[in-house]
């Protein structure tokens, strides 16, 4: 079990019981392990600068927490801006604070990079260090679990966590409909088409393997008797096999490849959000101008070969 905030800061820390509460009422409303996790590593932090309680939580204590951060990544540093507006977001609402204090802080601005896909190549051959496709009948569940895993996130681009969190239930696998129930962030739920007919049948290979008719689809233990993987389990699984196939490739990239894949063959912009779990097709268009970059490059690369001509 997690340490709580008052196990880290100690009972008599003023902000301890708030914070603590302020975290289970973001895991009762379903807010990811990622977050939480985060966010809790974040409040402690900031409880370094405010030794009082939450009703006299002031703009000074954010803006010495925030400037404690100037050093890191923009993403890193809206991230921690976040943890803290949202708490203090929480204590308006619970009259434990008067005034918000962050309405008078800036946001944290990220500049926006174009996603990194990975090759087809470079994912066949992570997926092939795990087993083959049509993997022998003595391999270890607990491979064919993983094939199944790193496979469902490059073949839904999906979120890992996305991933680690079915449940066999969200399967409808009737003949040529198959489709998984992917449920994403703030509580989102999305239906994805499964049109691989290789993973489909992968897939209904793993269920008769594993016996499994309920409950999570990946399992942390190779029994099938333990709850579902997590996702600090599955990436560094991930990383193993990285490095078994010699290829340096982040999780996340499965996600990036399948978006550009789909982009690149003519897929609508709309159609690829829904399917990625977006909430708007700004985050989504940054595909599209990738696909735009690679022209770029394209079209780069013949001017050289003409110059070279003449």
């Amino acid at each position: 079990m997690d340490e709580t905030i008052q196990d880290q800061l100690g009972s008599g820390h003023p902000l301890a019981a708030a914070l603590d509460a302020f975290l289970t009422d973001l895991a009762n409303g379903n807010a990811s392990g990622h977050t939480i996790r985060a966010y809790r590593g974040d409040l402690l932090q900031f409880a370094a600068h405010h030794d009082a309680g939450p009703g006299e939580l002031t703009v000074t204590p954010v803006r010495a927490y925030l400037a404690e951060t100037a050093g890191l990544a923009p993403a890193t540093r809206k991230r921690k801006r976040a943890a803290v507006a949202s708490f203090c977001r929480w204590a308006v609402r619970h009259e434990l604070l008067d005034a918000n204090p962050m309405d008078r802080i800036d946001t944290v601005k990220v500049p926006k990079r174009l996603p990194r896909p990975a090759t087809a190549g470079d994912v066949a051959k992570i997926l092939a260090a795990i087993s083959p496709r049509r993997p022998r009948k003595d391999l270890p569940v607990d491979r064919l679990r993983d094939r199944v895993l790193f496979e469902t996130i490059y073949v839904c681009g999906a979120r890992a966590g996305e991933v680690c969190g079915l449940y066999v239930e969200d399967l409808d696998l009737r003949l040529d409909d198959e489709h998984v129930r992917i449920h994403g962030k703030g509580g989102t739920v999305r239906t994805v088409l499964l049109d691989d007919r290789g993973y489909v049948a992968l897939l209904k290979l793993y269920l008769q393997r594993t016996g499994y008719t309920a409950g999570p689809l990946f399992r942390a233990s190779i029994n099938g008797t333990g709850g579902p993987l997590s996702y600090d389990a599955a990436q560094h699984r991930w990383t193993h096999y990285c490095l078994a196939a010699d290829v340096d490739l982040d999780i996340h990239q499965l996600r990036h490849s399948h978006a550009t894949e789909l982009i690149n063959a003519g897929v609508s912009i709309e159609a690829v959000r829904r399917r990625l779990g977006h909430a708007s097709t700004e985050t989504t268009q940054l595909y599209a101008l990738l696909d735009d970059k690679v022209a770029d490059d394209e079209i780069r690369a013949a001017r050289r070969r003409s110059r070279a001509r003449g």
